[in-house]
């Protein structure tokens, strides 16, 4: 077998959702296991908060149908909606909680004849500008659907642009949007994602919607998981397949960009871009063998990449390296590349094995 494997830390993802709800004491919360889970695996996150969460979030019909092999009562969200109409029959036979973000579902919906009423959440434009009602239409929308035989619990949901970034004045103007509208009557309300559920606590509402915070990587340039209070869930680790010995003036790597500027001792780890690290790794991106850190050498290959371990002289064959982890956040590693934890995450592979630990 590959040396190289994924490990999910189940009581660390019980403890970020626990923090989440301790964020907003008295609300329910929607664990948002789309994308598998971030990556992490949505079977097993379900199943690991099945008696601990309110209910889950997906983005689609086929991950619905996976959360529901496992969880067949969860309270269960379809973030996105129904795409077709015949989609709204196999909703109500999952039991689902459905968005209607625009008049083309809110139309296709009221033309669907159901064995039973779905719960809907009517989703506000309030300046994302990416899907739902400007708040006219969901006026307007909301008289439509209130009476309707289709529809059980109505209720309201937006999405920020720019809770991460604190203080922008876009937060405020989207809360007013969303406030705006509470004179209808709604039976939940949900706009808090992972940073409003961290620091904006006039967005929780009823309902929060957390997600990268539940898998210990931060919303936030500025604020750190560790300084938050999330515990990494996720830990990729592979070992040293190789070690060899470079003259100074030799290169390392697809091309040869890396050139030992000393006599070298480089390890070869059995990790890559197939698997889901980042090719856009620059030099000098670090690794931890044996709880040091060492920068990579050369360019991130397939299915391999280079370390430089000539500081680290007990460095050996078979030795663990972790890629992220504890020890290499998955926040430093995404500023690094210029992108944020959530891709890294989502882009682990399918061919590298989870393990699940700490259940």
């Amino acid at each position: 077998m590959r040396p190289l494997v994924a490990s999910v830390d189940l009581a660390a993802l019980r403890h970020n959702y626990q923090l989440a709800k301790q964020c907003a004491p008295g609300r329910k919360a929607f664990a948002v296991v789309k994308a598998n889970a971030y990556g992490h695996g949505a079977p097993a996150a379900v199943e690991c908060l099945r008696d601990l969460a309110d209910g889950f979030a997906v983005a689609s019909l086929e991950e619905a149908e996976q959360v529901r092999a496992v969880d067949a009562n969860a309270r269960l969200l379809l973030l996105e909606g129904c795409f077709e109409a015949s989609e709204y029959a196999a909703a109500a036979e999952l039991g689902l909680d459905v968005a209607i973000q625009g008049e083309a579902q809110a139309a296709a919906l009221l033309r669907t004849k159901l064995e039973r009423p779905l719960n809907v959440w009517l989703k506000l434009d309030s300046g994302m500008h990416r899907l739902g009602f400007c708040s006219d239409a969901l006026r307007q929308c909301h008289a439509r659907l209130k009476a309707a035989a289709q529809v059980g619990e109505l209720n309201l949901m937006s999405h920020f642009a720019c809770a991460d970034e604190r203080g922008h004045p876009l937060n405020e103007a989207q809360l007013e949007q969303f406030v705006g509208l509470l004179d209808l009557d709604f039976t939940h309300r949900s706009f808090a994602n992972s940073a409003a559920v961290l620091t904006l606590s006039a967005a929780h509402m009823d309902w929060l919607r957390p997600g990268i915070m539940l898998y210990g990587a931060t919303p936030f340039a500025e604020l750190s998981a560790e300084a938050l209070g999330l515990k990494p869930v996720m830990s990729l680790t592979a070992k040293i397949i190789a070690i060899r010995d470079v003259p100074a003036g030799d290169s390392v790597g697809y091309g040869a960009g890396w050139v030992a500027p000393r006599p070298s001792r480089i390890a070869t780890v059995s990790c890559g871009y197939a698997d889901g690290y980042p090719r856009t790794a620059p030099l000098g991106t670090c690794v931890s063998i044996r709880g040091h850190r060492v920068p990579l050498a050369g360019r991130v290959s397939m299915d391999m990449l280079g370390v430089d371990v000539t500081d680290l002289p007990d460095a050996a064959l078979g030795d663990e390296v972790q890629l992220w982890g504890d020890q290499v956040p998955i926040d430093e590693l995404a500023q690094a590349c210029g992108t944020i934890g959530y891709e890294l995450l989502t882009k682990v592979t399918p061919r590298v094995p989870r393990r699940y630990i700490n259940d």
